[in-house]
């Protein structure tokens, strides 16, 4: 077992995490390093689609139509999200890191410095 690892939040905290909630102290050093790890940004993505997909079922189930007019709906709604996750997504990763505690800019000097 790699004991450089932070303690990692259950599901449930996970889920809280996901959709832009904060996590008790004792998680503070895995927010570091799920906002600085390489595949950050990934991982951001899998955090919007978890956030996306409630609201994609309650579209897909309550538009009226053809199910193939509800799944263009569903994708092109969240095809949109992901736009938006994609311009702001340093925003999005530097504010959990606040969140948990860091200064501003702290994991964006810590990926910068991996990049370098």
């Amino acid at each position: 077992m790699d004991t450089d690892r932070p303690a990692r939040p259950d599901l449930l905290h996970w889920l809280w995490y996901a959709v832009g909630g904060g996590l008790p102290a004792r998680y503070r050093d895995w927010v570091l390093r799920d906002t600085t790890a390489p595949g950050w940004w990934w991982r951001q993505i899998v955090r919007a689609l978890v956030q996306a997909t409630p609201v994609g079922v309650i579209v897909g189930l309550l538009i009226p139509g053809s199910i193939g007019i509800r799944i263009m709906a569903v994708c092109g709604g969240i095809f949109v999200a992901m736009i938006y996750v994609l311009a702001f997504i340093d925003e999005a990763v530097e504010h959990r890191a606040v969140k948990a505690g860091f200064p501003r800019g702290y994991a964006k000097s810590i990926r910068d410095q991996r990049r370098a």
